[in-house]
């Protein structure tokens, strides 16, 4: 058997019994150390550390006696000695620490134990840390579970086809802020949705029941918005009814009015809506008595209003008033998931109203899904029925969609090879244009990979890699 007593006589100038015992104290471990009969002969600080335990309650005593006395619940040593081979166990001491029992039997030439040299390693830190992290696992579970009742709870209650997690995340926000009065502002470009944005706040609100009323406050003309919002009395002007009219804010008592463009609002009419959303009351145009209203305003617009408040062409204190919560809806460029999914939704809306079997070929799909939207959704919808009504085939390919489409997609593969772009976005984006062409070419991977030059477990791979880079570039867009 390999000795460290040479080593240690010639090294280290101390004896090595005493070498021992400096070992022993001094480990981060606690050592428990019985004969084989199971009374204790040595204990080291650390073990009096981690279990609580002194060494006068523990040396010179059998440990049958110490777990008679209730020291201890269990001992490794006994059942070391009786199993003779190693024993672990965990305890948990008086002290509140964990810890884990290895003990381990020596024994003799005739197989009898001499002694039993027991560790005991503090765990406590480690079994919370595993705690926190089974906890923040079912909170985890817990909270994809309710993600996904809240997505299909959501999108049951809505007109809105959404699978993009931006998306989403705007229908948790409105959603929460349905059930209450809070005047809402929806901004977002021309085209992405905040029309429907807000029949969903009414639609899930307590006035679902009452009307919903929308006003484009860029379509009605000046002169005649504040009748048209308020109302009149009969006789209030030349050409009006006799027995007055009710306004729109009238007509949506009890439910929401929508006011969409609201940028477009004449500034001599923001203070009139002004008074509407302090006091809830308005008075019709030629009338003497105020009348009281009580509705959910909801406004939108694409125009930037801190801008035209710093301007002076918009009201500060109608901007603060309407901008209580606002939800920013994000453009269709910024939503990929969206645009096949709304794709899917239009086109089956067509097949089923003219029992058509039309579909979109891969590759005209990869173009509109890189294509930028300028008109987002509203652009979207247009350009499906256009190419669904004109395409001769049941299969709609890239030349059948509109040239600015087809033209953009050349344009983002063809500027790979004249500007200066970061190698890898250039590898990927022309890799990308020929394994869709390639894979639309001949419908098969097996084929596809074949004209390429490569095999099919390699275009599968590429295929992954492009995904994956585009995944992670977009989540750095947004991070950004």
């Amino acid at each position: 058997m390999y000795s460290v007593r040479p080593l240690i006589e010639k090294y280290i100038n101390i004896e090595p019994e005493a070498y021992l015992d400096i070992v022993i104290e001094h480990s981060y471990d606690g050592i428990f150390i019985t004969d084989g009969d199971a009374n204790t002969l040595t204990i080291n600080e650390a073990y009096e550390r981690i279990t609580g335990l002194s060494r006068s309650e523990m040396l010179n005593r059998n440990m049958r006696d110490l777990v008679a006395e209730g020291y201890i619940s269990e001992s490794g040593s006994l059942k070391a000695i009786e199993a003779k081979q190693t024993i672990s166990l965990s305890q948990t001491f008086r002290t509140g620490k964990k810890a884990l029992i290895t003990s381990k039997p020596v024994m003799n030439e005739t197989g009898d134990v001499i002694v039993v040299i027991t560790n005991v390693r503090d765990i406590t830190e480690l079994t919370e840390v595993k705690d926190r992290l089974e906890m923040q696992e079912r909170l985890a579970e817990k909270y994809l579970a309710e993600a996904d009742a809240l997505k299909k709870q959501l999108l049951d209650t809505s007109d809105l086809i959404v699978e993009d997690k931006k998306m989403i995340d705007v229908l948790y926000t409105a959603q929460k802020v349905a059930m209450t009065d809070f005047t809402v502002m929806i901004t977002g470009e021309s085209g992405v949705g905040k029309e429907v944005l807000a029949k969903f706040l009414h639609n899930n609100s307590h006035r679902s029941d009452g009307n919903f009323i929308k006003v484009n406050c860029g379509a009605i003309p000046e002169n005649l918005i504040e009748s048209e919002l308020f109302g009149y009395e009969g006789g209030a002007f030349t050409g009006a009814s006799t027995g007055g009219k009710p306004g729109l804010f009238e007509i949506a008592h009890g439910g929401t009015i929508f006011l969409d463009e609201i940028g477009e609002l004449p500034y001599n009419m923001q203070v009139k809506l002004l008074r509407v959303l302090q006091e809830g009351e308005f008075t019709r145009v030629g009338g003497v008595l105020p009348k009281k209203t009580d509705i959910r305003v909801v406004a939108a617009t694409h125009r930037n209003l801190e801008q035209m408040v710093q301007s002076h062409v918009f009201r500060e204190d109608l901007y603060y008033r309407l901008n209580v919560i606002p939800i920013l809806v994000p453009p269709l460029r910024e939503r990929p998931e969206d645009i096949l999914a709304l794709i899917r939704y239009f086109l089956e809306a067509i097949n089923t109203k003219y029992h058509w079997q039309k579909r979109f070929g891969r590759d005209a799909l990869d173009a509109m899904h890189d294509y930028y939207w300028p008109g987002n959704i509203r652009e979207l919808k247009n350009v499906v029925e256009r190419v669904v009504a004109m395409s001769r085939d049941d299969v709609i390919a890239c030349d059948d969609l509109p040239n600015k489409i087809v033209t953009a997609n050349r344009e983002n593969v063809m500027r790979y090879l004249t500007d200066i772009v970061p190698l890898e976005e250039a590898v990927i984006g022309v890799e990308e244009a020929l394994l869709s062409k390639a894979f639309e070419k001949y419908g098969n991977v097996r084929g596809a990979a074949k004209a390429l030059g490569i095999d099919a477990s390699t275009f599968v791979r590429k295929r992954q890699r492009i995904q994956k880079y585009r995944a992670t570039s977009e989540g750095e867009k947004a991070s950004r």
